[in-house]
């Protein structure tokens, strides 16, 4: 199994310094939250883009992928009823799309709960049909690009459009892209009525992403989420991916949280050190 780390957890710390570290503690990779570099895209030059990609591999790791998709530039919003937003949307994804094949990602992770949640004047249909509408064109750059864009089914708490892993994979389903497919996430999995292992199980054909992290909030072994039948479910489907580690409690600081989800993401996987 490889492993990477999302970059937000290190804020405040050069690229150098993040992959050092990310390195010296054993990641294989390193996920991208593209905000952290800027507010859009195409503020990244073509320079800062060669830098990251260089730095990345002169510590032996790959950037894996993009994710946190739309927290900027404010104003996008993927099931906007207006077409003018959606356009602005469907247009910064195209960049990311443009962004992760320079930094040879091959994973973009669309989760962005805000940024879609559904208007109190539409339906879940209406929005349903609005986001399908702005994806399948992104899909298809996704294509051309060699880029996977996977789904993230959230929890009720953090969004209302696309809670299970069942729906995200009618809408797989329905852009009917090789180039879109589905992340699961272990604290949005808990959400869901059935157990994680279950999840993956049966959603396995399409599964091409996983983040770890606890149901608490923190990294993965830091609370009550028992990461061994998760583990196997996942070595049972064949899972070839990355499982990326996302946090979003940081009290523990950066390096004490890479260093102990990866010792707990090694024990309950098996890997050697």
């Amino acid at each position: 199994m490889k492993f990477s780390i999302c970059n937000e957890l290190f804020e405040g710390w050069s690229w150098e310094k993040l992959c050092q570290t990310a390195a010296e503690v054993g990641y294989d990779g390193v996920e991208i939250a593209p905000f952290t570099l800027c507010d859009r895209p195409r503020d990244l030059s073509e320079r800062q883009r060669d830098q990251l990609r260089a730095i990345t591999r002169n510590h032996g790791l790959e950037i894996v992928g993009l994710h946190w998709l739309m927290v900027k530039p404010e104003g996008l919003y993927l099931t906007h009823s207006d077409a003018g937003i959606r356009a602005i949307t469907q247009a910064h994804l195209m960049d990311l799309v443009h962004l992760c094949r320079d930094l040879e990602g091959k994973v973009m992770v669309l989760g962005s709960p805000k940024q879609r949640n559904v208007l109190p004047a539409l339906h879940f249909e209406q929005a349903w049909a609005l986001a399908r509408e702005v994806l399948i064109p992104v899909a298809r750059a996704a294509e051309d690009c060699g880029i996977t864009i996977c789904f993230e089914p959230l929890a009720p708490s953090e969004t209302n459009f696309i809670n299970t892993a069942d729906q995200a994979v009618g809408l797989i389903e329905e852009i009917g892209s090789p180039s879109f497919q589905l992340l699961l996430d272990v604290k949005a999995m808990t959400s869901e009525a059935v157990p994680p292992e279950e999840i993956i199980r049966e959603h396995g054909e399409h599964l091409r992403h996983f983040h770890a992290n606890d149901a608490n909030l923190g990294a993965p072994g830091s609370g009550d989420t028992d990461f061994v039948p998760i583990a196997e479910a996942l070595r049972d489907i064949r899972y070839q991916g990355y499982v990326s580690v996302e946090v979003f409690d940081f009290r523990a600081g950066a390096e004490a949280i890479a260093r102990n989800s990866l010792a707990y993401l090694r024990e309950v996987f098996g890997n050697p050190n």
